[in-house]
């Protein structure tokens, strides 16, 4: 390392002689004053005109004193490397109590000491400051949690809000707020999308998507060929429908458009009905006696397995996770059967209980326990576990009953063929009828379907939805 020449350049100062170096480093000045004194050696740090550090270095003795001038020390570091050269070295080590700085004065070594005490008090203070950062960052965190589970919370209080928002329903009291007359036949079945609009489908062959503000059609699907039976938006979001015309569609739907991605051809004769199972498994029934099982394989609908029931069967629903219970009629004789989905069988049959040859929501759970089943003057009440017809309940009036709908825990509706909705209460293992709108629609009742938070869709062949 080269020695510094303390004869070269020197300059009139009020300090007296002194040998300066200036570095310019991008947008920074440093200079580094070094005065030679008879006993001492003075050293003077500048950024931009700002004094940084000064201090004395006794040569006889090997003294110093300096003091740092609200300076973190890691800046410190980098401008003394800024002026390391030919002619003396700066930075020669460092712990956590000093700074050493090292140079060669007339041949000999010199060294500075900077205490580190005050830096460590305020990489205290920054420590601190990052500890509070820190506090301050799971309070936030902790805050964010509790309104994810607040809102949570409110959601399942909405969700609480439309069934007490039913408590006070009462049918006989409704009259119609919109009466939606765009098919040109019989309104089959409905249902609620996951955007909040409902869906129909119509003997008419199309399936009709409305907006849920105003109730004017947002997008007409035709399709089918024949009467649509039965449609349901799945969990992956495509609406999938079934047809007399013996195919099962599958659609992805937007705002105003949509386009068909799958048609299903198993089936030989009438596909009555539709459902999805809670494994995301697609099942159907129809008039040629089979029920079939479909898996998704690839972003398609394949068929997995069928069986072949004794008659034609109507409608289907899933009553416990690994069972399923559907109507078939053979021999003039109706039952309800349930089939084992995991040993893929047949399990018990339940017979005499029967159903309108228009009926396709007959079958509906009102309960973990109890199915109900509307059918020619009377519901039935069985209790899927036992497999057992606990109660029988006559519908006076009603030819047959074509479809029903559970508004709450408490409540279910029914519509029938005499043009009625009738308004049911749920009891311990009974029904009992509370209230009756007559003439609700002007023929038949086909379908009934809670929406919103406390409305109610009815559809029939009188080609019309009302919306009550």
């Amino acid at each position: 390392m080269e020695e510094i020449d303390l004869e070269e350049e020197k300059a009139e100062t009020p300090q007296g002689n002194y040998k300066e170096l200036v570095i310019n480093q991008e947008e920074n000045k440093y200079i580094c004053q070094i005065q030679a004194n008879e006993e001492s050696l003075h050293v003077s740090l500048y950024e931009n005109n700002i004094i940084k550090y000064t201090g004395n270095i006794h040569i006889s003795r090997i003294q110093y004193n300096l003091r740092i001038y609200d300076f973190h020390i890691n800046d410190i570091f980098e401008e003394i490397n800024e002026l390391n050269n030919n002619k003396f070295n700066i930075i020669k080590g460092i712990n956590i109590f000093k700074l050493k700085i090292e140079f060669i004065i007339i041949n000999k070594k010199r060294y500075i000491y900077i205490d580190l005490n005050e830096v460590k008090k305020e990489k205290e203070k920054e420590k601190e400051k990052e500890n509070n950062n820190d506090y301050i960052k799971k309070i936030n965190e902790l805050k964010e949690i509790i309104k994810i589970k607040d809102n949570k919370i409110k959601s399942l209080e909405d969700e609480l809000n439309k069934y007490k928002s039913y408590d006070n329903f009462d049918i006989k009291s409704k009259e119609p707020k919109y009466i939606l007359n765009s098919h040109t036949g019989a309104i089959r079945c409905s249902t609620v999308l996951k955007d909040g609009r409902i869906a129909t489908g119509s003997y008419d062959n199309s399936i009709i998507i409305y907006n849920k503000e105003t109730f004017k059609p947002d997008l007409i699907i035709k399709e089918h060929n024949n009467h649509v039976n039965s449609i349901i938006q799945l969990n992956s979001g495509e609406l999938a429908s079934c047809s007399k015309d013996n195919t099962i569609k599958l659609y992805n739907i937007s705002e105003n458009e949509y386009n068909i991605i799958q048609t299903l051809t198993e089936h030989k004769d009438t596909v009555n009905k539709i459902i999805e199972l809670k494994n995301n498994k697609l099942v159907s029934c129809s008039l040629d006696k089979n029920i079939i099982f479909y898996n998704k394989d690839n972003h398609e609908y394949k068929k997995e397995y069928s069986f072949t029931t004794n008659g034609p069967n109507g409608p289907i629903i899933q009553t416990k996770d690994n069972e399923i219970c559907y109507h078939e009629q053979y021999n003039k004789v109706s039952y309800i059967s349930f089939y084992d989905i995991n040993k893929k069988k047949s399990v018990d049959k339940i017979k005499n209980i029967n159903i309108s040859n228009y009926s396709t929501d007959c079958l509906l759970m009102i309960t973990k326990d109890l199915l109900i089943i509307t059918g020619t003057n009377k519901i039935s009440i069985i209790n899927v576990n036992k497999h057992k017809l606990i109660k029988t309940i006559d519908a006076t009036g009603s030819e047959s009953i074509l479809v029903s709908c559970l508004l709450n825990k408490d409540t279910i509706l029914t519509g029938d063929e005499n043009k009625r909705i009738i308004q049911w209460k749920i009891g311990d293992n009974n029904l009992s009828m509370i209230s009756i709108k007559e003439n609700a629609h002007d023929e038949m009742i086909f379908t009934l379907l809670k929406i919103g938070s406390s409305h109610l869709l009815s559809g029939g062949s009188d080609n019309l939805a009302k919306i009550w």
